[in-house]
């Protein structure tokens, strides 16, 4: 007998679906979501996206995953999801938050596919700082201002070498911060231990691009004493340098916001 399943296999699309707002996704991901069988969500991608464009008979599973929480799917079963739906002859779209390239777990799932001769194909998103970024008005490579940006993470599993921290506290670089905000003052006490500029502008973007978004600016030196009561949101991104100057003056999202108890600005002088 015949292996139905083996002749007629379906196909994985692993795409990005931006920093929140769901407009800011691309037309070839909305194509992809109305032609999907089954759709695999992670915990940042905002629902609207699948209420808006998949197909209303696709199944779609949340497979989220969240630092600090138990109850995440574990990496293992969500490629073994992939490919079982995909071996079942299903279209499988794959949905993460931001892009698909960025920190995120693309490669495991990769070889899992390629492995199983599953064919794929890879939709990039708007990543999470240039969301926050432009959301906040904040130009990652503004002339006069920064050469060039790094994108970094830091959280608990994260480990740098103390040369590391040296070359990030003295580099004119913009550095984005993936995952730190729950541990700020740890992220300035690093800086504040090599850097010769302690006043270097700091901002926290809390769920950027959204109508929940919050902007919170301070320096490496004032964040202990600005943020001791505050609570950030996941997810939240920090942009460190001195662009973060510039939010002030060209903070378009808010001024549309204004007077909107889903966008108040904090600005901590």
């Amino acid at each position: 007998m015949s292996n139905e399943r083996n002749q007629t296999p379906g196909k994985v699309i692993i795409a990005g679906a931006g920093p929140g707002d769901a407009e800011l996704i691309t037309i070839k991901l909305q194509k992809r979501l109305a032609e999907a069988d089954v759709i695999f969500v992670d915990r940042l991608v905002n629902p609207e996206i699948t209420d808006l464009y998949a197909r209303p008979d696709a199944l779609v599973l949340m497979t989220g995953k969240q630092g600090y929480h138990d109850g995440s799917v574990a990496q293992e079963d969500i490629n073994k999801l992939l490919v079982g739906h995909a071996q079942n002859g299903k279209t499988v779209l794959r949905l993460k938050g931001g892009d698909v390239a960025f920190f995120s777990n693309v490669l495991d799932e990769l070889q899992s596919l390629s492995e199983a001769n599953i064919p794929f194909e890879i939709i990039p998103g708007i990543t999470a700082a240039s969301g926050a970024s432009a959301y906040a008005g904040i130009p990652l490579t503004a002339r006069g201002y920064a050469k060039a940006v790094q994108f970094i993470t830091f959280n608990p599993c994260s480990f740098y070498t103390r040369e590391q921290w040296k070359a990030w506290a003295s580099s004119s670089d913009t550095l984005v911060f993936y995952m730190a905000a729950r541990n700020l003052e740890g992220l300035a006490e690093l800086f504040l231990r090599h850097t010769k500029k302690p006043h270097t502008a700091l901002a926290v973007i809390e769920q950027a691009t959204t109508e929940h978004q919050r902007v919170h600016v301070s320096t490496l030196t004032n964040v202990k004493s600005d943020f001791a009561a505050v609570q950030f949101s996941s997810p939240s991104l920090v942009i460190i340098g001195d662009v973060v100057k510039l939010h002030e003056q060209f903070d378009w999202y808010a001024a549309n916001k204004t007077g909107s108890v889903f966008n108040e600005l904090v600005t901590v002088k």
